[in-house]
């Protein structure tokens, strides 16, 4: 297997096709919705504090709560993206007493976190598509569904792109992803309600209008 940076090249060639793709809609754009502003500095400030759990795991196991599907709904998908970009690096720094591997971030950015917040993007569109438009659906369907599906699925790719150590069963490795996932889900299903009820300015895909039932007389 040809690989740069003790990274295959699989993992370059999602990283750049994801960014890229996500640069053409000019994430940088939400931003100038200013109360989105603080709530990006502070996902800038802790995310890479629980990006850098993964070394506290055994086995060689990099496997976290990454809320890239979070992001995506706070932020959009394209500006959620380029996000992680910033915490794993920041990550990458926290507790290391040398330089890490560019490869194995890209290999970490990738599948904890660009897959799963692009899987989440299209779940959460054939949410939006398929099912009614209602309060009940947005945070049951795209919070916690379209997260666990997203997470849980990734593991799955990440396996068959050959990603699994080989200090892990496919059992263990597949049963992990499927927990995280719902933890995943869990957490941003409960910080999706909070961001509703209190703070839906924070949520770039939801809208009163779009979601709440409408008076009729």
């Amino acid at each position: 297997m040809l690989e740069v940076g003790h990274a295959p090249r699989l993992d370059w060639l999602l990283c750049g096709l994801i960014l890229t793709a996500a640069l053409l809609f000019q994430p940088w754009l939400p931003l100038r919705h200013r109360p989105l502003v603080h709530p990006w500095l502070g996902a800038l400030a802790l995310l890479p504090f629980l990006w850098g759990t993964e070394r506290l795991l055994p086995s060689g196991m990099a496997l976290h709560v990454s809320s890239a599907c979070l992001l995506t709904l706070m932020f959009g998908w394209p500006l959620a993206m380029w996000t992680l970009v910033p915490i794993v690096l920041a990550s990458s720094l926290i507790g290391r007493p040398h330089p890490p591997d560019i490869g194995s971030l890209a290999s970490h950015l990738v599948w904890l976190g660009l897959v799963p917040g692009t899987l989440a993007l299209g779940l959460g569109l054939l949410v939006r598509w398929l099912l009614p438009k209602h309060l009940f659906v947005f945070i049951l369907g795209r919070a916690f569904i379209a997260t666990v599906v997203a997470v849980s699925f990734s593991g799955y790719l990440a396996y068959l792109a050959g990603r699994k150590p080989d200090t892990l069963a496919l059992e263990e490795w597949l049963l992990g992803h499927w927990l995280v996932g719902w933890g995943e889900g869990v957490s941003t299903g409960m910080l999706v309600s909070v961001f509703v009820a209190f703070k839906p300015e924070w949520l770039l895909t939801y809208s009163d209008q779009r979601y709440l039932p409408r008076n009729r007389t």
